[in-house]
């Protein structure tokens, strides 16, 4: 593995061997800089006058690993931008295009800020991203938002708006699904490597940071810290749940939003005229496409604010229509994005942000007596993949917390609907599920029982009464010994005294509390 990544960085076999021999042979990154401290080794038996190692093909494997190899023309054009072979270990980045197998949602990415559809609150011209380009001063960042609204492309084309300055950065591409802790240091000595020879700072960007765990996160704290590094992080997931305090406090935290329909519509219409990137590119032959602009206008309102979404279901078009005809020019109907977009995906995740929100809505809707929006929701979690009985927990739970005493039948309805989920499962139950959420959207409610139980609770964890004993009336007597020191004593029973409402039951220190109020009932707490 590390010999095929020295040979795809454009080392010879023989200098590569070596350098990995030399290093013991774990670790690319050592032979990498062994051999770039080496570069006048004559040990080398069959030098290659074409390979210069001081100038390998390093920003390709530091960029990203799972880009695939350029062509050799490509390669050659490389080269020539590397500003200082002797001092600079490494080039400073270049967004090349992608080439034209790529997908066409990777081709299709802006190239500057100015290139960027949609979030138009975070790149406006008075944007603390503006701001922070026109200064040449990048601060560490976190973006937030769905799939497909751009926070890749937006970390790059921050970085690549910058690169027209004398101070330009380096582009260092990684993902937690595939890196860790030693990857993140790797990169990081490379940036202070850079750093020292070319005074040029390293922009780490970590995509799905979410999925480092707490020590991950940890190691990028020092080397924010102290400037080795302007770190980017890209998350689906609430930063608030998923990332630690230390990490957010160093970050600017930046919210996308998903893309209007408006923006997918100005992205695909794009991607249907550029013809070195756009769709035209994705079929083969020299082919001219053409898209029905109701096939655009289906694809925008249906990709939910995707702009990934929208460009791979055009791209999935544009091939079918080909294929369908066998004219110079391929024309995208609306049965050609219908069929390429056969199924809405709804958005739903059982254990993040969006899996809390609907349930929140579903909760909310019942509250406020909107039966037609408590099915909607329920009918969202559901298309979503939630459990059944975890929807019917919840409504045990507001059986008793929102309709309570005003129609305490609620709990019986709320308990059969779990038994019920639980006989039959999905997605038969679907039906239960609805008639429980109707009924407790319809009953009257009432808060009072919930409000009583969360109020004493209150008292006892404050401590008033909490460790006061049992009045002697209210205890049971069942010894002679007990009934001598007066447990017992002076109950009145109810059943054969009717009239004993003047008999107490709190601790005297609470004598006359209320905890339980029903309406139009009196408030004796002084």
């Amino acid at each position: 593995m590390e010999l095929q990544q020295l040979l795809s960085m454009g080392f010879s076999n023989d200098l590569a061997s070596q350098a990995l021999a030399a290093t013991g042979g774990k670790s690319t990154a050592l032979a990498t800089e062994w051999i770039l401290t080496h570069k006048s080794n004559s040990n080398d038996p069959n030098p290659n006058p074409t390979s210069n190692p001081v100038q390998p093909k390093l920003d390709r494997f530091f960029h990203s690993q799972s880009e695939p190899p350029s062509s050799s023309k490509q390669q050659n054009s490389h080269k020539e931008e590397v500003e200082d072979n002797e001092s600079l270990p490494r080039k400073r980045l270049k967004l090349s295009p992608p080439p034209p197998h790529a997908p066409l949602s990777e081709r299709m990415r802006p190239r500057t800020i100015d290139d960027v559809v949609g979030q138009d609150h975070l790149l406006s011209r008075s944007s603390i991203i503006r701001s922070a380009i026109d200064c040449n001063r990048l601060p560490s960042i976190i973006l937030w938002g769905p799939p497909g609204t751009g926070k890749t492309s937006i970390a790059r084309a921050i970085v690549n708006s910058s690169s027209s300055s004398a101070n330009s950065y380096v582009f260092v591409s990684l993902s937690a699904v595939t890196s860790g802790v030693k990857d993140v240091r790797d990169a990081v000595e490379e940036a202070r490597r850079v750093k020292l020879k070319s005074r040029k700072r390293t922009v780490l960007f970590v995509d799905e940071v979410h999925r480092f765990n707490k020590s991950q996160q940890d190691s990028f704290l020092p080397v924010i810290e102290d400037g080795s590094i302007v770190f980017f992080g890209a998350t689906t997931e609430n930063p608030s749940f998923h990332l630690i305090t230390p990490l957010l406090s160093r970050c600017r935290v930046l919210t996308l939003n998903p893309l209007s329909p408006d923006h997918v519509s100005a992205i695909l219409h794009r991607a249907a005229s550029d013809s070195e990137r756009g769709v035209s590119q994705s079929v083969a032959g020299a082919r001219e496409v053409v898209v029905d602009d109701k096939a655009i206008e289906f694809l925008s309102s249906q990709c939910d604010g995707d702009a990934r979404v929208a460009l791979n279901a055009l791209e999935i078009s544009a091939t079918t229509a080909a294929a369908r005809s066998d004219e110079l020019v391929a024309r995208i109907s609306l049965e050609d994005a219908k069929e390429a977009l056969q199924s809405k995906h709804i958005a739903y995740d059982k254990a993040g942000e969006e899996h809390y929100n609907l349930i929140s809505a579903l909760h909310k809707s019942m509250r406020g007596s909107d039966a037609d929006a408590a099915i909607y929701w329920l009918a969202r979690m559901l298309e979503g993949g939630e459990q059944p009985l975890y929807i019917a927990r919840r409504l045990i739970r507001f059986a008793s917390e929102d309709v309570g005493l005003a129609d305490p039948s609620a709990l019986m309805q709320a308990v059969a609907c779990y038994q019920a989920c639980h006989f039959i499962g999905m997605p038969e139950c679907n039906v239960n599920l609805a008639q429980c959420v109707a009924y407790l959207a319809l009953a009257p409610k009432s808060v009072s029982v919930y409000r009583a139980i969360e109020a004493a609770q209150k008292v006892v964890s404050e401590s008033v009464g909490q460790n006061e004993g049992v009045p002697l009336h209210l205890r049971n007597a069942p010894t002679k010994l007990m009934k001598e020191l007066g447990y017992g004593k002076g109950y009145i029973y109810p059943p054969d005294n009717p009239d004993s409402s003047s008999q107490s039951y709190l601790p005297p220190s609470l004598q006359g509390y209320k905890f339980l109020h029903l309406p139009g009932a009196p408030d004796n707490n002084g």
